[in-house]
């Protein structure tokens, strides 16, 4: 009986191109905790790692006789779950979150004036966040989040790649979620009671 642990990594992925069923589980128990820890560490939810890695192993299944591995699976394998975590972390903050935010504070608050205020100030500071990104990233995060389009038809419609418009949408993202991190609640009584 063939002791699998003993391979390298490589001898894994040639096995795997083979479709190897016990060079892919041995794959799996060599690094499925490691990704998982991993992708937790920069998520909120447990579930999301969880699926995050079973669909890095299906992907890494699927396209088992076209990988090119020569150097290392681990970093090949930490690349396309930080890729995915990425993904997800972008698609967590969404106009949704926003429009949820909004109507949680006007249901929970009823419709008193002071209430009404604090979303007023609420739509104010996202909208002057959104004003202190650049034009182009604002575009970006615009069409994405107004105008429903894709990654690719942005690309598309603004002549960039679509790496280029994932970048800036990451950025935008980033930019707005820690400007709304920075206006607590707090700071929105604050502002009501003025």
């Amino acid at each position: 009986m063939t002791t699998y642990y003993s391979f390298t990594d490589l001898q894994l992925v040639d096995l795997l191109k083979d479709s190897d069923d016990a060079a892919f589980t041995e794959i799996y128990h060599r690094y499925a905790e490691k990704l998982t820890g991993f992708a937790s560490a920069k998520l909120y939810n447990l579930e999301e790692p969880r699926d995050i890695i079973h669909d890095v192993f299906v992907k890494l299944w699927e396209e088992r006789k076209t990988l090119t591995i020569t150097r290392n699976l681990e970093a090949y394998l930490f690349t396309l779950v930080r890729y995915r975590v990425i993904d997800k972390i972008r698609k967590n903050i969404t106009r949704e979150d926003y429009t949820e935010m909004m109507l949680a504070l006007q249901t929970s608050l009823a419709a008193a004036p002071e209430q009404q205020m604090a979303v007023k100030k609420l739509k104010e500071h996202f909208a002057k966040a959104l004003d202190k990104l650049s034009p182009r990233v604002k575009e970006i995060y615009l069409l994405s989040r107004e105008a429903h389009l894709s990654i690719p038809e942005i690309a598309d419609k603004l002549q960039l790649s679509e790496q280029t418009v994932k970048n800036q949408l990451t950025v935008a993202l980033k930019h707005l979620r820690e400007s709304l991190t920075l206006l607590s609640a707090s700071a929105l009584v604050a502002w009501c009671l003025h």
